[in-house]
């Protein structure tokens, strides 16, 4: 090449990352102090992949996890699941369980692991659902498996992209379950919208299992059918597979009611099957009342984190925040065009703005960017209603 100056056309560099999963489960089971491994410990905890179902049965170590957490997988892969984690965590007894504190102490690995496994995005714990589970003479009720709920539900506002699936507690039904259900979104309601309550369990022939498997199977295969912007999908009224039929035979007054009080009630529907019913949150806030409102939030704020953590030790100036506000906006547009994000009627229900107003100087002395993103996500159909009109009057005016 002769010496002078050479002009050549190159592309941007591409600084967005590969579209953020949310199908990936974790299935969290309980090694009882008899199957410990050796040299094991209260607290430590035994991790398998799997890609399909044999993976579990094939693997050597499979009979340490308790029954519950094996069906869960069975039911994720029977309803196309792709990905699961399976967790055991050594247990000595379940009163080391039954308190927040003693939940903690026993959770803590594992949560160090999870913080660590980003693509987790859908967990479980259906062995806490056999745990005890008691009325006092007042009505009230006491369910220890809520220690365990309360720390996985803060775990999954904590990581912003990871939903929870609750199974309701073994033995309660009725007006129990709707007391014990509008206490906990009580207790629990700053993170309440991180995770959905399922009942009742269900059986696959003679085989009772809490439905959290099989649930959050579905949520995969809803997901991965209707890819890249699955999640954006409310995760009901599909047939569960792997299910012949709910331990509770509902009619439509009763899952409504259950659908009132954010519990996602799982019926059959005569010629379909049995389905989940319901997708709500535990929520109150009417803004993340529905399941696929809450993933599609949880997928748009993990993207926008990974797409740009190149951004850190950049130089804080009006250059930087005009590429950010352009790329934050440009990912915000295909998510709009996939059909997550409400589009108004002058372009779209989101904003994005980067600027001298959203960064003001006691910021960036801080060290900070601020990006300052509005918008609202899809919501649920629950109710169709049809406006039926009879008489000349309809004809008239167009019915």
């Amino acid at each position: 090449m002769r010496p002078g100056i050479v002009i050549q056309h190159t592309g941007l560099p591409d600084r967005s990352s590969e579209l953020v999963r949310c199908d990936i489960a974790g299935v969290v089971g309980f090694i009882p102090r008899a199957r410990w491994p050796e040299g094991a410990s209260a607290g430590d905890f035994l991790e398998l992949v799997l890609r399909r179902e044999r993976d579990l049965w094939e693997h050597p170590d499979r009979d340490l996890f308790d029954p519950a957490a094996r069906q869960a997988v069975v039911g994720f892969f029977a309803n196309g699941g792709d990905v699961a984690h399976i967790f055991g965590v050594c247990v000595g007894n379940e009163d080391e369980l039954r308190t927040p504190v003693g939940a903690e102490l026993i959770f803590a690995s594992l949560l160090d692991r999870l913080r660590a496994e980003e693509d987790i995005a859908l967990l479980m714990v259906p062995a806490a659902a056999y745990m005890r589970c008691e009325l006092d003479r007042k009505g009230g009720v006491r369910a220890d498996a809520e220690a365990i709920y309360g720390l996985l539900l803060a775990h999954c506002r904590e990581m912003n992209n990871r939903f929870l699936v609750l199974d309701a507690p073994r033995g309660l039904h009725g007006a129990p379950l709707l007391r014990w259900v509008a206490g906990f979104r009580q207790r629990h309601a700053a993170h309440a919208s991180y995770g959905a309550l399922y009942y009742p369990w269900v059986f696959d022939g003679d085989t009772l299992a809490p439905p959290s498997g099989v649930i959050a199977g579905s949520y995969a295969r809803l997901e991965l059918e209707r890819r890249p912007f699955g999640v954006g999908w409310p995760p009901a009224n599909h047939a569960l597979r792997g299910v012949t039929h709910p331990e509770v035979e509902l009619d439509w007054e009763e899952a409504g009611a259950l659908a009132e009080a954010a519990v996602n009630p799982i019926v059959i529907q005569p010629g379909r099957g049995v389905a989940a019913f319901g997708a709500r949150t535990l929520s109150a806030d009417p803004n993340m009342r529905y399941v696929n409102s809450r993933r599609v939030l949880n997928l748009v704020t993990e993207q926008l984190r990974r797409d740009n953590e190149w951004a850190v030790f950049e130089t804080n100036n009006p250059h930087l925040w005009d590429v950010l506000e352009r790329d934050v906006a440009f990912r915000l547009d295909e998510f709009a065009g996939g059909g997550l994000l409400v589009a108004g009627p002058e372009g779209g229900e989101y904003d994005v703005r980067c600027d001298r107003e959203t960064n003001l100087p006691a910021l960036r002395d801080a060290g900070q960017v601020n990006v300052r993103v509005t918008l609202r996500p899809v919501g649920t159909v629950e109710h169709v209603v049809v406006d039926l009109r009879i008489g000349d009057d309809a004809l008239a005016g167009g019915a």
